[in-house]
């Protein structure tokens, strides 16, 4: 079952440079603090494909977890390079995401 939230909710924002282009994520989490929902937007004029997969990507983790999969079990099931580095913007996301919360 989906877990909804509320209408208004805080979120952080963190800018990244992921692949020579600059992106914005913002998060949104559950009431427990659980990563609940990203927002993805690649801010470089001209980059609309790769803008358009960063949208729907986040799209789809999103939902992803709203329906109870757990951020940790995706971000260790995204493609990554045999040094741990993820390959694409989702994994990104979700190492910086980790990054912020483990400083807190």
């Amino acid at each position: 079952m989906r877990r909804r939230l509320p209408n208004r909710r805080a979120a952080e924002s963190i800018g990244f440079e992921f692949r020579g282009a600059p992106y914005r994520v913002c998060a949104g989490r559950f009431d427990d603090g659980q990563l609940a929902e990203v927002f993805i937007d690649c801010q470089s004029k001209g980059m609309l494909p790769i803008a358009d997969d960063a949208k729907d990507s986040a799209v789809c983790l999103s939902i992803a977890l709203q329906y109870g999969a757990p951020a940790e079990v995706i971000r260790a099931a995204v493609t990554r390079t045999s040094d741990g580095e993820a390959t694409g913007v989702i994994g990104r996301v979700l190492d910086l995401l980790h990054e912020e919360e483990a400083r807190t």
